[in-house]
């Protein structure tokens, strides 16, 4: 394959995760079964703080991405910056449009459809845009840095779990600090992500690479 049309396919990886990542995001909120770890952790500070979900991402991906400088600074490039400034604001955009300009009812069936859809985007889109090599989220470089600490020693799926549900309870406690609903955060939705999000990338990895060769 030629170079121009090998970093197009990486390019195009990219995208598609992140818009996949946004659209995650914003399923979840909309579910009420809870959100992901990292959105949960930037809702309950964003909350306790008083700023924009989207603002407040954006400053929290910032002071991981010096940690990330300084461990693991390979997994930044292009689909960092693109991570970090996009997927806040295009979740907000995404909630807004459901349930302000559409006015959409999010019935139980609709609740469900979107848990099921943030549960499958979340993992399919990491191991996309982690495949196309152009750097990864701040928050998505902390289980390899877990991984390289323990020099190797925790594989990744579990270095996964244990970041998520720090994450998690972070979000939780600036929750109950700021005085607000935490089951706006925690849920069925956050337990399935956070039990299952990093053996679900491994596992789209693997299919991944066995279908595109780069």
């Amino acid at each position: 394959m030629k170079k121009n049309n090998l970093w197009l396919l990486r390019f195009f990886l990219m995208i598609i995760g992140i818009l996949l990542i946004s659209i995650c995001v914003a399923c979840y909120r909309l579910s009420s079964f809870g959100v992901d770890s990292f959105t949960g952790m930037n809702l309950g500070i964003s909350g306790f703080l008083g700023m924009s979900f989207g603002t407040w991402q954006l400053i929290a991906n910032f002071l991981i991405l010096i940690v990330v400088f300084f461990t693991v600074r390979h997994c930044i490039g292009l689909g960092t910056v693109v991570n970090m400034v996009c997927v806040g604001y295009i979740a907000d955009f995404l909630c807004w449009l459901v349930n302000d300009a559409a006015g959409i009812e999010m019935t139980l069936p609709l609740r469900i459809l979107a848990l099921l859809l943030g549960t499958l985007f979340a993992s399919l889109g990491v191991a996309l845009y982690m495949k196309a090599d152009m750097g990864i989220s701040p928050y998505d470089s902390v289980a390899l840095i877990i991984t390289k600490l323990a020099k190797e020693k925790i594989p990744f799926q579990y270095a996964r779990i244990s970041s998520d549900i720090t994450a998690l309870l972070i979000g939780v406690l600036f929750c109950l600090a700021a005085k607000g609903n935490i089951w706006t955060i925690i849920g069925i939705g956050t337990v399935c992500n956070s039990l299952f999000n990093g053996p679900l990338i491994q596992f789209f990895r693997g299919k991944i690479d066995q279908k595109i060769l780069l």
